[in-house]
């Protein structure tokens, strides 16, 4: 039976912040690596999108909460791939993408890294949202994934989100950084792709 604290624990909420879902409210569970990205950032990176996210293919490479995926799709991408390996989270994203009938929420429940070396895309996406968890430093071996392996439009544009303290990583060298900024212990940048000469 629940302990007493556990039934008095609030469950994790997330707003939408714009578009067709604004201010619908999605939920999830608190698993170890799980760090939603806030509202205020999210606000940041959707206004540096406004002209390239209607319409667009995007996929959340390490989905967790869904938050970025759900707000790209409420400000008009039409369609988003959500990668995401834990089971409470997959449970979630489901289940937010079923209260706000999300159908162009592709939910893929796998290892993004493994995922990425072994399922090339139907078609390449016009956006990617890589924000894994901190501690894994796994953000330049997926953007190197993301940019070799036919997952990227030409002139892609990709969010990576970083702990502020970390140098390590490095971005393929046909990125062009476009934006960059840091909040508390975050840092978060937005890349434009140019297709690499052969």
């Amino acid at each position: 039976m629940p302990s007493k604290n556990n039934l008095n624990t609030p469950i994790p909420k997330l707003r939408i912040i714009a578009g067709k879902w604004r201010s619908r409210v999605i939920t999830f569970q608190p698993a170890d690596g799980l760090r939603p990205t806030g509202d205020r950032i999210r606000e940041t990176l959707f206004n540096w999108l406004s002209t390239t996210i209607d319409g667009a293919r995007c996929i959340d490479v390490f989905a967790g909460s869904g938050a970025l995926s759900f707000e790209a799709l409420s400000r008009g991408a039409s369609q988003c791939t959500s990668l995401e390996q834990q089971g409470a989270a997959i449970k979630n994203l489901y289940k937010n993408a079923s209260a706000l009938r999300a159908e162009n929420l592709n939910i893929v429940q796998a290892d993004s890294i493994h995922f990425l070396q072994h399922s090339p895309p139907d078609q390449p996406f016009h956006i990617a949202f890589v924000d894994p968890p901190f501690s894994a430093r796994l953000l330049t071996q997926t953007c190197e994934l993301l940019n070799s392996g036919g997952w990227l439009s030409h002139n892609a544009h990709i969010y990576c989100e970083m702990e502020a303290a970390d140098s390590s990583f490095i971005a393929p060298d046909n990125w062009e950084m476009l934006r960059e900024k840091v909040s508390g212990d975050v840092r978060y940048c937005l890349y434009s792709r140019v297709e690499p000469k052969s």
